[in-house]
Formats: C-alpha cells, sequence, structure tokens
C-alpha cells in the first residue's frame, strides 16, 4: 500500500514516514500544501494523512483539490479540536479526524481501518480460503500455519486480497508498492509473484496474458 503523508513540521514528518514504513508501507511526503495536493492529485494512493495547518495551501484546499477528482481516504490532522473543525473537515471530505498530539499507534490503526472500509473489507483479517491474512501484525496463517512472508511479499498478496476479483497490472502493484524514493526495478514483482505461490500454492494467484495477476473472488 502506498501512502502520502503531507506534514509542514519536519521531525513529525520524518517520525511518521519512519513509522508507516516500518508497518510496509511505500510512502510519499510532502512538507507543504502546493506539494501536497500535486502528487494527491497527479499519483494513485491508498491513503492519505494530511495536515490542516500547511503553508503555501492550506489542508482544507488540499482536500477540496483532491475531492475533485478522488476518492482517496483521507486522514486529518490537527491541533484544533474545535466541533467546527471537525465538522468542517468530514463535510469536506475527509475520512477520519485525528487531533494532535496523538498517539502513534492509534494513527497506525486509522490508516488500516480507512483502507480496509476503502476496498469494501469490513474485518481486520482477509481469508482467502484457508489462507488467513492479518494486516496488523502482518502475519499470513494456511490451515492455521504460519507462513513466512518478506515484506514485499506480504505487501502484494494484501493488494491483491484487497482488489479480490480484480486484475491487477504489474504498472499498479509497482505504482502502490514502491514509493518515490525506491528505485527498484518493477520486474521484480514477477520474483516475489513466484516466491508468494511457492509459499501459499500456485492456484492462488491467477496470471492474466498481457493484463497482470488476479486473485479470484
Amino acid at each position: 500500500m502506498r501512502i502520502l503523508v503531507v506534514e509542514d513540521e519536519p521531525r513529525l514528518l520524518r517520525n511518521l514516514a519512519k513509522a508507516l514504513r516500518e508497518e510496509g508501507y511505500a510512502v510519499d511526503t510532502a512538507g507543504d500544501g502546493v506539494e501536497g495536493a500535486f502528487k494527491a492529485v497527479d499519483y494513485d494512493y491508498d491513503a492519505i494523512v494530511l495536515d490542516v495547518m500547511l503553508p503555501k495551501m492550506d489542508g482544507w484546499e488540499v482536500l477540496a483539490r483532491v475531492r475533485e477528482t478522488k476518492k482517496t481516504p483521507v486522514l486529518l490532522l490537527t491541533a484544533r479540536d474545535a466541533t467546527s473543525d471537525r465538522v468542517r473537515g468530514l463535510d469536506t471530505g475527509a475520512d477520519d479526524y485525528l487531533v494532535k498530539p496523538f498517539d502513534l499507534p492509534e494513527l497506525l490503526a486509522r490508516v488500516r481501518a480507512l483502507i480496509r472500509r476503502s476496498k469494501g473489507q469490513p474485518k481486520p483479517e482477509i481469508a482467502l480460503g484457508d489462507i488467513v491474512i492479518h494486516p496488523r501484525t502482518r502475519a499470513v496463517t494456511r490451515a492455521g500455519a504460519a507462513v513466512t512472508l518478506t515484506a514485499r511479499e506480504f505487501a502484494i498478496l494484501e493488494y491483491l486480497a484487497l482488489h479480490r476479483g480484480e486484475v491487477v497490472s504489474r504498472t499498479t502493484l509497482y505504482e502502490h508498492l514502491f514509493d518515490e524514493n525506491d528505485d527498484t526495478l518493477s520486474n521484480l514483482v514477477d520474483v516475489h509473484i513466484f516466491s508468494i505461490r511457492k509459499k501459499l500454492g500456485h492456484d492462488l494467484i491467477a496470471t492474466r496474458r498481457g493484463q497482470g495477476y488476479c486473485i479470484e473472488a
């Protein structure tokens, strides 16, 4: 999953990006509203963490611009806890709202919940027959037994599972699993798919020649 974090306080921005990457997300960052709006509109993200008080363009305007063309889940961050601010954020199109200072585990849980809901996955675990994916712990079990996946393998499996029944192209996988600082070659996606099949069964992920990969509905 690829996340955009828009925050003008450098230390908080670094800490949020680090924490999200440690959770297995690909993370892009922006330090002001103009850069944030550009990235949020021009690239596809699975979620956006957006501060309200930003230089050059505030979070309200960034959110409004995003909502002109995108349905990306947005978690607003603000130091203001007034009811009017929360209402404004939700009415402008935010999906959730978190007041600073906040506990990092809560932010991570909210991001997971936003992504789940946006993909139509209400439960915290994803079941694929006897295979169960646990996004919170980034664990996978098969028939109750733990299966060890690399961080990249888990990310690919989770993304395909959340888009179950859809054909996902290699380009889409690359764009959602690698951030702007990652120079990993996209053909490594095929290598990771091969490894996932080896560990979880060759029938789990189908190849659609010339189109991409799919986990059947």
